[in-house]
């Protein structure tokens, strides 16, 4: 039985309370965010599923993009302390519109 983790990638005040949930927690800034999402991504890293604070995205657009194909992980984008940029409710809206054909949202 192969067993998935859950980490979540963000400033640290965004993302210190998610350890408290179980959830493996990576700080980063501007200049580490991109290679601590290329090592979490990795598919033998084992990671089912890796939240991106919103502040975030725009940074690994590229990366994000890499994987959006894959079963595994799911990249989900959630606000950071300094609120939602609304990039997370855009990434749904455009998942359900490809899975439905239409946007139902």
């Amino acid at each position: 039985m192969s067993l998935y983790k859950i980490a979540v990638i963000g400033d640290r005040e965004s993302v210190l309370g998610f350890r408290a949930l179980g959830l493996e927690v990576y700080s980063a800034d501007e200049d580490s965010v991109k290679d601590i999402f290329k090592r979490l991504s990795h598919r033998e890293s084992r990671y089912a599923i890796i939240y991106v604070t919103e502040d975030f995205v725009p940074l690994l657009s590229a990366e994000i993009s890499a994987v959006a194909d894959e079963l595994v992980p799911a990249i989900i984008p959630i606000p950071s302390k300094n609120g939602s940029l609304g990039l997370g409710a855009a990434a749904l809206s455009s998942t359900v519109e490809r899975a439905v054909g239409a946007n139902i949202l």
